[in-house]
């Protein structure tokens, strides 16, 4: 069962910046959202708390049914933006689907038991603090792609000699794994989740975004 959207065109949640609300409402498409509350007496019946459900349609509610374009590491992130029954313990912690893969992968798109969205590879690996902090990340990666006169990617070990000083973090994008770093022409995007969740080095990448001015380095 499918919740009807009144409009493909989506209205962004609250306390996105401007430059990701512009992203959402212009590049996104809103399709119609399961609705997980029938779930609940079946989810409670196999032990899964009430809270964690709660959880669940609270992010459903506010994210649910919204494609946004492909990321451009993580094979392009969630096709959707869609929550799905709690999984985990009361030792451990509940995490929740936060959407379908676009291809196939080795690891699957989570929010964590704090709330934070990542990668349920080898193992946990928040990206970001919050799915808004992914949406900032995405809709920051459209603007720098657009308004950048070159971009340079950096993989594996290289990312590691990479000086950050004269940087300062972006901190709409809530990086914990992943971060954006702002110097005075460029965009820096550090991709780590992937290194650390698949225990793979050669993955970790960088994408420099350079001979940005005032509107590029901030666009809203």
């Amino acid at each position: 069962m499918t919740t009807d959207s009144p409009s493909p065109v989506p209205v962004a949640p609250e306390g996105l910046s401007r430059r990701a609300r512009r992203f959402v409402e212009v590049d996104g498409i809103r399709l119609p959202r399961q609705d997980i509350r029938r779930h609940r007496d079946a989810w409670t019946g196999r032990g899964i708390p009430a809270a964690e459900i709660d959880r669940a349609v609270a992010f459903q509610d506010r994210w649910g049914g919204l494609a946004l374009p492909p990321a451009v590491f993580y094979e392009g992130g969630p096709r959707t933006l869609d929550a799905d029954c709690p999984e985990g313990s009361d030792t451990e912690g509940w995490s929740f689907p936060a959407g379908d893969c676009r291809v196939s992968m080795a690891y699957g798109f989570m929010i964590g038991p704090d709330g934070a969205f990542g990668i349920d590879a080898h193992r946990w690996t928040p990206l970001h603090a919050s799915v808004s902090g992914w949406v900032e990340s995405l809709a920051l990666a459209a603007h720098a792609r657009r308004w950048a006169t070159t971009v340079t990617k950096i993989t594996g070990k290289a990312v590691e000699a990479l000086d950050p000083d004269g940087y300062e973090p972006v901190p709409e994008v809530q990086g914990l794994t992943d971060t954006w770093w702002r110097g005075r022409t460029s965009l820096v995007a550090v991709y780590r989740g992937e290194a650390l969740g698949l225990d793979a080095p050669r993955c970790l990448e960088t994408h420099i975004y350079d001979g940005l001015d005032e509107w590029g380095l901030h666009g809203g």
